[in-house]
């Protein structure tokens, strides 16, 4: 029951040590994309239309049509085409 319990502390241990890194290499990245935006920023570029650009190009091509549908049906019931 011992070597269970002592496997199970490790395994544990390990997991643990793991979700710590990978959520520092998170931060990591998170700071690295804030200054590519920061970048963009300063050369010119709108960073909420990048930011736009780059969830739509995660979408399928269906959703995306779908969502550019809708958002012209809506913008003509409040007559803005």
């Amino acid at each position: 029951m011992a070597n269970k319990t002592a496997f199970a502390k490790e395994q544990l241990k390990s997991f643990i040590d793991r979700i710590e890194r990978l959520e520092e290499e998170r931060t990591a990245l998170s700071a690295d994309i804030r200054e590519v935006f920061s970048e963009a920023k300063g050369t010119g570029f709108d960073t909420k239309i990048m930011r736009q650009i780059i969830r739509l190009r995660k979408m399928d091509k269906a959703e995306y049509q779908e969502q550019e549908a809708l958002l012209d049906i809506y913008k003509q019931a409040m007559d803005m085409d």
